[in-house]
């Protein structure tokens, strides 16, 4: 009989013949095949076929195991020995994706981000070299680990590992939260929100509009896992510049009544627009005061829209170790405080962060509509052109087609809801079973997929077919 065995992590204990009864015993209880006094009897024959076939006076863990299923098979219980070999599998692959967790700590720990590491690098607007970063990486890989061992189904999670199939954003897997999310500011914006730590109220100004904007991003990123997108910036940013046009406008009459001494006594309208400059004349509001306002209204937009994109590409979420992953989608509002909305953007986009870098975000998308932007007759013209300039710079923005037909059916003139918008990651969340939300793209967003390796199923079984057909 032998004294000691060798564990799996190499130590050597005791051997215990009980030990190996208990097991047999447990399986033989799950499938009510045997009792304990059964278990004893087969754990006999696990012993005299060991002592013949080990030479070993130590053998292993995995030796005794695998004499244990041999005795199981050649039993009549054969439903037991399939519920143990199933349970030594769990088990194995249990301590596998354990052992496998702890090289993938060991290498967040001490690699660093800027070398070959796909586990460090696997997320671009993350620095997997910051305390926060590797704790958000330390979450991940934890969950991974967690959900291809505990909740999913082995196939599935050897699928994944094999790469027949992606599941995507594994670590959120156990979560149950929304991926992606389309945010309307409009809708927000009218009786002001709460972020969850303080309430702020409806912005007057085209830069509280912005940064608002980018704070709805921010937050709404730190609930979800994916990316957050708007999918109507220019619609939605329009009102700031409405509003800041008329503050521009009462300072620069103020202004104008102290320095010519005349007393231009006008109400300005509460309704009025950026661009309304006719409307403006037979109000009897002198011109200079009419072009002061428009040029200052048009520089605090592109310093607003600037700042947007310098605060999505410094802005921090998820335990402060990332930046918001963020696409706004524009282009299509025809009013003239939209198109300085778009214009402005783009120039933006063009000008490049602090030392001319490209903006990594937002991710723009240009929404391209013929009648409206992508004939040269059409009003916005000038800018799909600019775009297209901008793009050729910067990577952004990209272009989405309202007129392609699986889009083009939802589309509604002057409803921006019937738009299609995507998300940076080019999401299309726009058809839908329901009737209220089918085509419409505002507060719409998708949990993760899954992908399919077709090309790998391509190969293997496109060989198959051409050898049957060579066979025939």
């Amino acid at each position: 009989m032998f004294k000691k065995i060798a564990k799996r992590d190499g130590k050597i204990a005791n051997f215990n013949p009980e030990k190996i009864t208990d097991a047999i015993a447990a399986a033989g209880a799950a499938t009510e095949e045997f009792k304990y006094d059964r278990a004893k009897q087969l754990t006999e024959k696990v012993l005299t076929r060991a002592e013949k076939e080990i030479t070993s006076r130590t053998p292993s863990v995995e030796q005794i195991q695998d004499i244990v299923e041999e005795v199981l098979m050649e039993s009549k219980f054969k439903r037991t020995a399939k519920a143990y070999i199933t349970y030594r599998q769990e088990r194995n692959r249990t301590r596998d994706a354990k052992s496998n967790l702890m090289n993938v700590y060991k290498t967040i720990s001490l690699a660093d981000a800027s070398e070959d590491s796909d586990v460090k690098r696997g997320n671009a607007n993350v620095d997997g070299n910051s305390a926060m970063g590797k704790m958000l990486q330390f979450g991940a890989e934890g969950s991974k680990a967690f959900a291809k061992t505990v909740l999913l189904k082995p196939e599935f999670a050897y699928a994944h590992d094999n790469g027949d199939i992606h599941i995507h954003d594994l670590d959120f897997y156990a979560t149950g939260t929304l991926t992606c999310c389309q945010t309307d500011p409009l809708k927000l914006f009218e009786h002001g929100f709460n972020t969850g730590h303080g309430h702020l109220r409806t912005p007057n100004s085209i830069g509280s509009y912005t940064a608002l904007a980018a704070i709805i991003l921010q937050a709404n990123q730190n609930e979800q896992h994916g990316g957050q997108s708007i999918p109507n910036f220019d619609y939605a940013m329009a009102p700031g510049v409405d509003k800041s046009f008329k503050k521009a406008l009462k300072s620069n009459l103020e202004k104008y009544n102290e320095f010519t001494n005349k007393k231009i006594n006008v109400e300005i309208p509460e309704d009025i627009k950026y661009g309304e400059d006719e409307r403006l004349k037979k109000l009897k509001i002198p011109g200079e005061v009419i072009n002061a306002s428009s040029k200052d209204v048009e520089k605090q937009t592109f310093q607003a829209l600037e700042g947007f994109v310098h605060n999505l590409n410094t802005m921090h979420s998820r335990a402060g170790a990332q930046v918001p992953f963020t696409s706004i989608n524009f282009g299509t509002d025809t009013t003239p405080s939209g198109r300085l909305v778009s214009k402005s953007l783009l120039e933006a986009t063009m000008k490049g962060l602090g030392k001319g870098e490209t903006p990594i975000f937002p991710i723009s998308i240009f929404k391209v509509k013929e009648g409206i932007n992508y004939n040269p007759e059409d009003p916005n013209y000038d800018l799909f052109k600019r775009s297209m300039e901008v793009s050729a710079k910067r990577l952004f923005p990209n272009f989405t087609f309202i007129d392609a037909p699986f889009n083009l059916q939802y589309y509604k003139p002057g409803d921006y809801r019937t738009e299609i918008a995507t998300m940076g990651c080019r999401t299309r969340v726009f058809s839908s079973v329901f009737p209220e939300s089918d085509g419409i793209i505002t507060g719409r967003g998708n949990t993760s997929w899954t992908t399919i390796n077709l090309p790998r199923l391509g190969i293997k079984h496109g060989i198959c077919l051409n050898e049957r057909k060579e066979a025939d």
